[in-house]
């Protein structure tokens, strides 16, 4: 994070980007932590979020990355 003094007196925030945990194609063993909006489960990685369809808060499940964004990824269940 750096800060950078702008115009007004105001300091803004720039976050230096980081490089995401995952790629896609990735097989990863997760607990399902929470459920987002739209019904998917989601986990956490060292912050980044992992959204899996179909699955339910407590559930251990094996996945395969099929999406990696900026901030979060979505992975589809392999059992």
């Amino acid at each position: 994070m750096v800060h950078r003094r702008v115009r007004g007196g105001k300091y803004k925030i720039n976050y230096a980007s980081r490089p995401a945990p995952l790629a896609v194609g990735d097989e990863l063993e997760i607990n399902i932590i929470d459920t987002c909006p739209s019904g998917a489960g989601t986990s956490k990685i060292r912050g980044y979020t992992i959204m899996v369809p179909k699955a339910k808060p407590r559930d251990r499940v094996k996945i395969r990355v099929t999406q990696v964004g900026d901030k979060n990824a979505t992975g589809q269940i392999i059992s």
